[in-house]
Formats: C-alpha cells, sequence, structure tokens
C-alpha cells in the first residue's frame, strides 16, 4: 500500500514538474515577443532574425527593443497609437523600459520613442540622429533593416552618459588615431629641427637700413569678378512631421520623434 501510494505520489509529482515546464516556456515565449506585425511588412525568415538580434540586445541593454507595424490608426494620430500599446505592453509584461519602433502603413508615418529609462538614454536629440539613419530604410521599403538599424544605433547610443553627442568627432577611432599621429609628427619635426645648428643669417643682415628707403608706392584697380552660384533644392524624400516626445494616455513620459515616408 505504502509502494502503490509512494508511485502515486511520484507520478503526481512528475506530472506537475511537466506542466510547470510548458506553463513557463509559454510565458517566456509571451513575454519575449519583441516583433508585432500587424501590417505583414517582415518574412518569416526576417521576424526569426531580428527576434533573436532584438532578444540579444534587449539583454544586454537593459531595454526591450520592440517593433509595431499596423495599417492603420483607426484615426488616432501615430503618438498616440503607439502609447496605447506601449501603456498595454508594459502592464502585461511588467517592463517599463523599452525603445519602440512603430511604422503606420496607412498614413506612411513612423515613430521613434524611447521610454523609461530610454528616455533618458536615447533622448529627443539621439532620436532625431537614428531616424536619419533609417529614412532612407524606410523610403525604399527595406523594413527589416531599418529595424535592425533602430537596434544597432540606439544601443550604440545608449552606452553614453546623457548630453553627450555619440557622433561628435572626438569620440571617433579614427580621429584618436589622427591626432596622435600628428602629435607625433611634431614631435619628431622638433627633435630633428632642434639637432641641427641655428642659422644666425637673416634678410636683414643685407639691408643698408640708412641708404635705402620706399620713394613712392601706389594702388592700381585691375578688375572685379562676379561668381554667382545657384543654391539647390533639397528634393530628398522621406521629412518630418515633428513631435518631441510627450506622454500616453496611461502617464508613461517617452522621447520621441517621427518622420513620413
Amino acid at each position: 500500500m505504502v509502494r502503490k501510494l509512494s508511485l502515486k505520489t511520484l507520478a503526481l509529482f512528475l506530472l506537475l514538474t511537466v506542466f510547470m515546464s510548458f506553463g513557463g516556456i509559454a510565458a517566456f515565449a509571451q513575454t519575449d515577443q519583441h516583433i508585432y506585425d500587424g501590417a505583414g511588412l517582415l518574412s518569416e525568415t526576417e521576424i526569426q532574425d531580428l527576434e533573436a538580434y532584438a532578444s540579444e540586445k534587449s539583454r544586454e541593454n537593459g531595454a526591450d527593443f520592440l517593433l509595431l507595424t499596423t495599417d492603420s490608426t483607426n484615426g488616432l494620430p501615430i503618438e498616440t497609437y503607439m502609447g496605447n500599446f506601449f501603456d498595454e505592453w508594459a502592464d502585461e509584461n511588467g517592463q517599463e523600459n523599452a525603445v519602440l519602433l512603430t511604422i503606420d502603413m496607412g498614413g506612411r508615418n513612423f515613430y521613434l520613442a524611447g521610454f523609461g529609462t530610454a528616455e533618458t538614454r536615447l533622448d529627443n536629440q539621439r532620436v532625431e540622429m537614428v531616424l536619419d539613419r533609417i529614412t532612407s530604410y524606410m523610403v525604399q521599403g527595406q523594413y527589416a533593416g531599418a529595424f535592425r538599424e533602430t537596434i544597432e544605433t540606439s544601443d550604440r547610443y545608449m552606452e553614453y552618459r546623457p548630453g553627450v553627442n555619440p557622433e561628435s568627432i572626438f569620440l571617433k577611432t579614427w580621429f584618436h588615431a589622427a591626432a596622435g599621429l600628428v602629435l607625433a609628427a611634431i614631435i619628431v619635426g622638433s627633435m630633428l629641427y632642434n639637432s641641427g645648428g641655428r642659422n644666425t643669417t637673416t634678410p636683414a643682415t643685407y639691408i643698408d637700413r640708412d641708404n635705402t628707403r620706399v620713394v613712392r608706392d601706389s594702388d592700381r584697380f585691375r578688375n572685379k569678378t562676379v561668381t554667382r552660384r545657384r543654391i539647390p533644392k533639397n528634393n530628398n524624400s522621406g521629412g518630418g512631421f515633428g513631435g518631441s516626445g510627450g506622454m500616453t494616455g496611461g502617464g508613461r513620459s517617452f522621447s520621441g520623434g517621427g518622420r513620413s515616408f
């Protein structure tokens, strides 16, 4: 009797373990989703690749990278539509730190926002810099490339402390290398210059200042040249429609900016 009871208890324990394992996997898959492609812009292969990339960078950065696409915002401004989505997503997943790229195919607009810690680490200025990089992808219809570029560039920008321009020339590796070479050339040149004898003879040595003077000077106007330059018009596709962050309906503040394409 005791043996049968023990076997039943063991079987029940194993059954509960298996059930909890499947439940845990399902819950993880639900909260680990980063792409919500309602407009069907991505292929299955692109979704799998971008999900893996977004998951990796999200774990490293401490903020989730999300993509939301839609065919229509139901008449709402894209910022409002994006904010409503994030309020629901944050409540369901218990996560407040995120970078969210929203693409509205109906209005031909896209909007990038930073929430939680990303609001400061990816401020309005840095958002505009990311938008500059992804606008060409959007115009060409390369939506997978736009999202990957968003993740890669945002992740890199967020490594710098707030207030620093991540594209500053002083932060570039090539600038540091060039500055080192210039400094080395100056040092070597100075050493070579000082290693030789010093020339004490100057042009003034051969001038007899007592018997030399200027007898006449004059200015003569020769000609006048006028150059006309045509200012080219900006015909680049993709433009800004404003936006500099705001507040969601749920009271979450965010940095942000958008463009049309």
